[in-house]
């Protein structure tokens, strides 16, 4: 390819002996740069996504190349431009390549920092309109590439909740997919167009806006922020355990999502991530960090985001992480998937009697598929039952289930003694609320955004900015209260208080009480099935029904306004 490139250059610009040696050098070095960087680049494709230490050398190794390359065509711009015939949109798909590192490095390590250098390469090619010459080339693969690296920097901002310039680049997006269509009648519309209907629909997926005073929408962050997790009282007595890995796995069929992201797998790897920092201060590129200035604070768990995995791909990433889960850690399991039922009756309650969640079959076992319908004494075959995970219970593990189905992990059995929790969502909602599954479940916006999902069942939609953050003090509150009754407990079983000393699992136990007292007291949610449970059961009058808390709730329900929701006397309901 560099000697072609050079043939060409040479072609172009006159004799070869016009050309001196230092240009026709410079030249054959940025060619050897780009074929480099592209073939590590592409290499990227072919690393194992499980694992975390296997890819890292490499990852190192093509940041080093783009890392010259960037410098390199920044210090040779003239040179380029007039022997190579460097276009903007060459030096934007540098930067566009940057960038989608720096993502995927997020992806591998869960560092949100490397989100901030993501955005910042991502916006230089805006600001700078390296793409903007694309329309005038009759090329469509150029153009394609220019609406790919709009819907990549959507996704950056997304995760970064800048939804101000989310909303810019969804309009600009519109733009550009109707002059690509228009002018070269292509066969990929149909999917472009789907595109922007699913980044409509995931802004839009939050039930309650906060407003400033002049009406513009409030964006808030729920990533752990310093004042985050209840702190612990001296002397409380609970576990060292810390979240090493989590696996977020999402299967819900007709949930908004987004690029490979639902929206409950979008809030829950908020809720397991720290806030941001901004890194440019602290390192050149990932993994060059200097001994002397290590983080004042623990990292974020390690994730695996799993869009609709088959049954293998999700225990081939369990297996990964369960075998690299370090001393003293805990893995955490996520399910936001539909529920599947057991088909046949069955005499025994066994770990695979009650069904569980489903798990994405691939088209290839339709067979199996036949067979498996034809003998009702099978099981199912695409579901991830309570039972596939008990061998992961040999070391700590933590799982939510948010499921129509999620009472099938309840008939768990803790083997082998270690710390296991299971944290329920209830299968059914009140047929009285409105139905919010498209936009992502109730109970799991409870986990990621208690105080939005409390205005959402108190029939709320908006709220001014004021009184939004006197509640959410109000609500800081409830959980240290929270907190002192879970350790307080005299009945309450260990496995909680073992979890209780990491700050990521103390503020999702608090939250799951806070969910639970709240249903409980709410006067449309009568039934069982409208509560969540637990794994091993929580002692109910110590906590999810303890009056102490019941009267915060209802205080908090007075600042709103909205105490005739809820029961007064839900004591004596009971």
């Amino acid at each position: 390819r560099t000697e072609f490139a050079l043939k060409e250059i040479m072609s172009s610009g006159g004799a070869e002996d016009d050309i001196p040696q230092a240009e026709r050098k410079t030249v054959t070095d940025f060619c050897y740069l780009l074929d480099k960087s592209k073939q590590l680049f592409n290499g990227l494709r072919d690393l194992p996504q499980y694992g975390q230490k296997q890819w890292q050398s490499y990852f190192g190794r093509t940041f080093d190349v783009y890392t010259k390359l960037w410098k390199f065509q920044q210090q040779h711009r003239q040179v380029l431009d007039n022997r190579y015939g460097l276009k903007r949109w060459q030096i934007g798909e540098i930067a566009s390549k940057i960038g989608q590192l720096y993502y995927h490095y997020y992806l591998r390590t869960s560092e949100t920092s490397y989100l901030n250098e993501a955005f910042s390469f991502y916006s230089a090619i805006r600001q700078r309109s390296y793409y903007s010459q694309v329309n005038k080339e009759d090329r469509p693969e150029l153009v394609v590439k220019k609406l790919r690296y709009y819907a990549r920097f959507i996704v950056v901002c997304l995760l970064l909740n800048k939804m101000d310039v989310v909303k810019d680049l969804v309009k600009e997006l519109s733009d550009e997919i109707e002059d690509y269509t228009h002018r070269f009648n292509t066969e990929d519309q149909v999917e472009w167009n789907l595109v922007l209907q699913e980044v409509a629909a995931f802004i839009e997926a939050d039930p309650v806006m906060v407003l400033n005073d002049d009406n513009t929408i409030v964006i808030t962050s729920n990533r752990l922020s310093e004042t985050g997790a209840p702190l612990l009282e001296q002397g409380m007595i609970v576990g060292q355990l810390a979240l090493a890995d989590a696996l977020i796995i999402g299967n819900c069929n007709n949930q908004v999502k987004f690029s490979e992201l639902t929206i409950d797998m979008f809030r829950m790897l908020q809720a397991l991530e720290r806030e941001p920092m901004n890194l440019a201060s602290q390192m050149n590129k990932p993994g060059m960090q200097e001994a002397t200035e290590k983080p004042a604070r623990r990292e974020n768990p390690h994730k695996y985001l799993l869009y609709k995995p088959t049954f293998s791909q999700l225990y081939t990433f369990l297996a990964a992480s369960f075998k690299e889960l370090p001393a003293n850690s805990v893995l955490l399991i996520y399910l936001s998937a539909t529920g599947v039922f057991p088909s046949g009756r069955s005499d025994s309650e066994g770990p695979y009697d009650f069904g569980g969640v489903l798990t994405n079959s691939n088209r290839d076992i339709i067979n199996g598929d036949a067979i498996h319908k034809r003998n009702q004494s099978y099981k199912e075959m695409h579901c991830l039952h309570p039972g596939d995970l008990y061998p992961f219970t040999r070391k700590p593990l933590f799982i939510i289930v948010d499921s129509s189905n999620s009472v099938a992990y309840k008939n768990f059995t803790n083997l082998f003694g270690q710390p296991l929790v299971c944290l329920l969502s209830p299968t059914a909602y009140p047929k009285a609320l409105q139905d919010q599954s498209q936009r992502g479940s109730l109970f799991t916006i409870f986990l990621n955004n208690p105080l939005m999902a409390f205005l959402f069942v108190s029939g709320l939609s908006s709220m001014r900015r004021g009184l939004w953050e006197k509640c959410q003090d109000y609500l800081r509150k409830i959980n240290r209260d929270i907190a002192q009754l879970l350790t307080h407990s005299r009945s309450i079983d260990q496995s909680f208080l073992q979890f209780f000393g990491d700050e990521f699992l103390r503020l999702l136990l608090t939250r799951f009480i806070f969910c639970s007292a709240t249903m409980r007291m709410h006067k449309i949610f009568r039934e069982t099935r409208n509560y969540p449970e637990s794994y091993p059961q929580l002692p109910r009058d110590e906590t999810v029904e303890n009056p102490h808390l019941q009267k915060h709730i209802l205080e908090l329900a007075s600042i709103l306004d909205v105490r005739n929701v809820f029961l007064e006397n839900t004591l004596d309901d009971y």
